[in-house]
């Protein structure tokens, strides 16, 4: 099992901090999630820092291509992703060498990677980029995408809602589970920890959260702990963003409400035996 986040926190998987530009982003705050789309999981990262301030770039620019070399959910795997990183690393300088722009986000869905720009001039953009796909990336589906967005209105369709930190803990999982592969919507047994300050206040917790149908897994006591009350919970769940957000939610809120704190969850990833190809 992959154990929570917190105090428990061993992942058995990468985080892919998933960006098509080999070149590190350093300072800007960069958030992956994934939500659900058409039965389907899609990625995005974003640039969080331009929902407020914004430079004078006018033009959207969609630019992607695609690969083969993916898992059934649609994300892709390690050779995918180095079939990103290269198209990235071949447009991203022809767009820098045309006008001043922005990567701002980066989109994953269905075997396919786009980089979303906003740049100020789009003057033979589309013709150069073309130009170097074509010669470069013949053999796969590729994407160009250009119209004018001077209010930025695709980013903000992007951007996140209810960026807290129970959502940045569920997304930082999710996002691991999904780049190796599993279908998060596969019912699988969820186990989550929490930790009260006495026993007293987890019983009422445990007599509270019956009505949800959680199993109490196991019951520990630790006096090193601040909160020395540890609970296990599991239940049967699927993990798709909306579904573990009101879960953790709930716990969450509950828990704080006897005195105690959500530690986070954790479960076995189902990941099909063989990528797509």
């Amino acid at each position: 099992m992959i154990a929570p986040y917190i105090k428990k926190i061993s992942f058995l998987l990468t985080i892919v901090v998933f960006s098509f530009q080999t070149k590190a982003q350093d300072g800007p705050w960069w958030v992956n999630y994934i939500i659900e789309k058409e039965n389907n999981f899609m990625g995005i990262t974003i640039n969080m820092d331009y929902y407020y301030a914004k430079p004078s770039y006018r033009n959207l620019v969609l630019v992607g291509t695609s690969t083969k070399k993916c898992y059934k959910n649609g994300f892709p795997t390690g050779e995918g992703l180095e079939d990103f990183y290269s198209f990235s690393d071949t447009t991203a300088p022809v767009i820098d060498s045309l006008t001043k722009h922005q990567l701002v986000g980066i989109i994953t869905y269905q075997c396919t990677g786009i980089d979303v720009y906003y740049v100020k001039d789009t003057m033979n953009l589309r013709n150069s980029l073309t130009k170097v796909i074509q010669e470069k990336f013949a053999g796969a589906q590729n994407y160009i995408f250009i119209q004018p967005d001077k209010k930025w209105e695709y980013y903000k369709n992007i951007y996140p809602l209810d960026v807290d930190d129970n959502f940045l803990m569920n997304q930082s999982f999710l996002n691991q589970l999904a780049y190796e592969g599993d279908d998060l919507s596969k019912p699988r047994k969820v186990t989550h920890w929490l930790y009260f300050k006495n026993d007293k206040n987890r019983l009422k917790f445990i007599d509270r959260i019956k009505v949800l149908e959680f199993s109490v897994d196991s019951l520990s006591f630790n006096k090193e702990e601040d909160l020395p009350y540890e609970l296990q919970l599991s239940r049967i769940d699927n993990i798709t963003p909306q579904n573990i957000n009101s879960v953790t939610k709930i716990l969450n809120t509950l828990s704080l409400s006897y005195n105690g704190m959500y530690d986070g969850w954790g479960t076995e990833a189902i990941k099909e035996e063989e990528p797509n190809q």
